[in-house]
């Protein structure tokens, strides 16, 4: 098994913050090899470390949305790190809202049973950064009601129990670092139009802290607590279908006070997609020290893609004998004919839903590019343009960045290469946010 980067990345960030130095981790959410592939190129052009993270709903032992276990995963991002050069070293994994979510349909002692088991298996697998989430409402809790803080806290510190037994079962694996906290932005953005988010009390952030502290002492996991790194807030961030609410420094002023005063914990930025760079400068100078991002990196993917079977479009379509991918047309059947990824998301006529299906900010389209057909028509679009790439004239109507890129020698005239070049431009904004973080 490939030997990633352990504790050492994260716990150096803390102690960097911690000494007044503002520097972050960028933590790429997403089980996209395209968009996981472009924080791999850019860790190893740049010589800084990345995060690499999976959710409960997208990878577990069942497989997840993604179809793929944990440890299949992991050996997904060891394929492409060996593709990318990319230091294994400086490749972060992480497991995100490790909790009972995909079963809370389930009595809650099923439900931990099962989170219990995926926790072992995301550190079996190399996963070094766990994320615990037992915040959500099982089968059997008060339907309606919150779950109190310290059954929260008593659940999360069995997982963490769970993961500490797992790791002293595999040698050499790394020793886990622990994110708390479960008061977050809705997961892949929100659908309704609404006011900013409130920012979280800081007298709530200290209550959460110490009860999760007590929780795990009574587990007899005084150690584990000792590499908790960093506890997950709301910092009035969000973004939606019309709307992305950005960072107030003056609002969150509390929350960045607090945490300053504390000696050992960060926060862990939840929904920052679309945010701009100023946005995230000023929540990583608030120690907001891991600014996590996904949708918006799969929407530039997809961005890149339609640009690409438009010049397909442009350049191969009066060509005879070439049959032409029809992308756009296959993804938007597929989500016509499965509507459970995008069905509660997008609401109005249905002229506007069918554009929301394609160009929300929410990105509904990233559950649909593993469809076989969808996977077929990416396959061909991409075989097309390899085989007759575009012209230049055509990358400067459609991609001008990825044009002055081939034009400069930096990147080849290959479609997998712009659209990889594409998702790097937006990832170069949270490198930037995130300063100089050496891997060494």
């Amino acid at each position: 098994m490939i030997q990633f980067g352990g504790t050492q990345i994260l716990t150096e960030i803390v102690r960097r913050q911690k000494a007044g130095d503002p520097v972050g981790l960028t933590s790429i959410c997403s089980a996209n090899r395209f968009v996981v592939e472009a924080g791999l190129r850019q860790a190893a052009i740049h010589k800084t470390p990345i995060l690499i993270e999976a959710t409960c709903n997208q990878v577990n032992q069942f497989g997840g949305y993604s179809g793929k276990t944990p440890e299949q995963f992991a050996a997904s991002v060891a394929g492409l790190v060996d593709e990318t050069h990319c230091p294994a070293a400086w490749v972060l994994l992480g497991g995100d809202h490790l909790g009972p979510f995909p079963w809370r349909d389930e009595p809650a002692a099923a439900a931990m049973i099962k989170a219990a088991d995926m926790v072992r298996a995301y550190v079996r697998a190399g996963f070094a950064k766990i994320h615990l989430d037992a915040s959500m409402a099982c089968a059997d809790d008060d339907p309606g009601q919150s779950i109190p803080a310290d059954a929260v806290a008593e659940r999360a510190a069995m997982l963490c129990e769970a993961a500490e037994n797992s790791r002293g079962s595999v040698p050499d694996l790394p020793e886990p670092v622990y994110v708390i906290g479960t008061e977050v932005p809705a997961p892949g953005g929100t659908a309704d139009d609404k006011s900013p988010p409130r920012t979280t009390n800081p007298h709530d952030v200290a209550v959460n802290i110490e009860t999760f502290r007590a929780a795990f002492e009574r587990q007899g996991l005084t150690d584990a607590w000792e590499r908790v790194q960093a506890v997950v807030v709301q910092p009035g961030v969000e973004f939606g279908d019309r709307h992305v609410f950005e960072y107030d420094p003056i609002a969150a002023a509390p929350l960045a006070g607090f945490i300053r005063g504390n000696p050992s914990l960060v926060y862990e930025a939840h929904s920052t997609d679309f945010q701009p760079v100023r946005a995230l400068e000023a929540m990583v100078a608030d120690q907001f020290a891991i600014l996590k991002v996904g949708p918006a990196l799969t929407f530039a993917f997809r961005e890149a893609v339609f640009s690409l079977e438009r010049m397909e479009e442009e350049w191969l379509g009066r060509r005879r004998g070439i049959q032409l991918s029809g992308l756009a047309k296959t993804i938007d059947s597929a989500m016509i004919s499965n509507p459970r990824y995008w069905r509660e998301y997008y609401r109005g006529s249905p002229d506007e839903i069918a554009f929301a299906r394609v160009f929300s900010r929410l990105d509904r389209v990233r559950y649909y590019w593993d469809v076989p057909d969808v996977q077929q028509a990416l396959n061909r679009l991409f075989a097309n343009l390899e085989q007759y790439p575009a012209p230049q004239t055509l990358l400067s109507q459609h991609l001008p960045t990825q044009h002055r890129r081939v034009r400069d020698g930096s990147i080849p005239n290959q479609p997998r290469a712009l659209a990889v070049d594409h998702i790097m431009e937006v990832l170069d904004g949270y490198r930037e946010a995130c300063g100089a973080s050496p891997s060494s």
